[in-house]
């Protein structure tokens, strides 16, 4: 049995949602389904830290920052009720890397010198010759949840396909749809696990780490993006009220209270590559164990030997440090969107925003309003 549909989005993480959306804020009478194997945001989204900084190491980066948080800040105006919760933020750097921070952090940061952060009992240590600056516009958020509420308000408008695998994707290797005349169903077969086929116009992968999958291993291989283990302890300490966000920007780490959760949570740079999504996922290792507690003797002393507890898995990263957004075949009917390096939510919103320009969407033209009388 066939069934199909204008777009399908495989993966029902934070970036897939936001790529429906997209869809349907641009293209409104665009049928899409979101394929996902498991749970809509059970992936790297239910690990994620959620923390979001306005920064980006280029140009590139510092535009889909800004857009970013535009975005985000549009959806809690939408709804306040969304688990998005602005974060004081304080950035910690040695007197070489503080020269060079106006350039990785947006104007509306408005970095400023600032005295020692409260991180309430944690005890934190920080070398001599540390400068310290305040943060604006950076905010947290609990993925796991905002993706819910995403998929909750989505569900009117797209399709979900919740625990059903796709095991092949296969596009036509022939031009004869390569414009808006196609209908929908002939530029690419998706095979599923329930033995069903899917055909669309246009399929976007949103796989997170599973780049390795077999249904399109050969079609993200040309990209060369690997997957790293990401490690955050958490820290039994519970926040203070005026306790704020650290960057460690030397050592590309970051001090997170989460509130909501009654802990602190402590991410830093773990070197393990080539990981297995499935194997990231069973927990901490002694070897990691080893490396977090390293890290936390730099800068939480007090607590290395407490680092008992964390979450673990893995993410894409990219040949150029940045997010990868491309088609994936010659005609464009399979686009790529991630590799974003442990940014995914960070980024979710523009690397959403720059999927949909590479999908052939009508044009929506909203009709004019009627106005009832006339005003001046």
């Amino acid at each position: 049995m066939a069934e199909g549909t204008d777009i399908a989005v495989v993966g029902g993480g934070i970036v897939g949602c936001l790529i429906a959306r997209h869809i349907t804020a641009r293209a409104p009478t665009t049928s899409v389904v979101i394929l996902e194997r498991a749970t809509a945001g059970s992936g790297a989204s239910r690990y994620s830290a959620g923390l979001h900084c306005p920064r980006g190491a280029t140009e590139r980066l510092r535009r889909m920052a800004r857009y970013s948080q535009d975005y985000y800040e549009g959806l809690t105006d939408l709804d306040p009720r969304l688990p998005i919760h602005p974060t004081p933020l304080s950035v910690i750097a040695s007197p070489a890397t503080a020269r060079r921070l106006a350039r990785t952090y947006l104007d509306s940061a408005r970095l400023a010198p600032a005295g020692r952060p409260t991180v309430g009992s944690l005890g934190i240590s920080l070398p001599h010759d540390s400068r310290v600056f305040s943060c604006e516009g950076a905010q947290h958020a609990d993925v796991y949840a905002l993706v819910q509420a995403l998929a909750r308000d989505l569900r009117h408008r797209v399709s979900f396909r919740e625990g059903v695998e796709v095991v092949r994707v296969e596009p036509s290797d022939t031009d004869a749809d390569a414009d808006d005349r196609s209908g929908p169903g002939e530029g690419v077969t998706l095979r599923l696990r329930t033995g069903e086929t899917l055909t669309a116009r246009q399929a976007v992968l949103a796989p997170g780490p599973w780049l390795a999958e077999p249904a399109w291993r050969d079609l993200v291989a040309p990209l060369g993006a690997r997957v790293k283990k990401i490690i955050a302890v958490h820290l039994d300490r519970p926040p203070a009220a005026g306790d704020r966000a650290i960057v460690f920007e030397d050592d590309d780490a970051f001090l997170l209270p989460l509130r909501q959760r009654g802990h602190w949570l402590f991410s830093y740079t773990c070197q393990e590559w080539d990981t297995d999504p499935g194997t990231a996922a069973r927990g901490l290792t002694p070897q990691n164990t080893a490396e977090a507690r390293a890290a936390l003797r730099r800068h939480l002393p007090r607590l290395a030997e407490r680092a008992l507890s964390g979450r673990v898995f893995c993410d894409a990263y990219s040949t150029t440090g940045q997010p990868e957004v491309r088609a994936l075949d010659p005609h464009g009917r399979v686009v790529f969107a991630g590799a974003a390096g442990g940014s995914g939510y960070r980024l979710a919103p523009a690397i959403a925003s720059a999927a949909a320009d590479l999908l052939r969407l009508p044009v929506h033209r909203p009709r004019p309003a009627q106005n009832e009388g006339s005003h001046s």
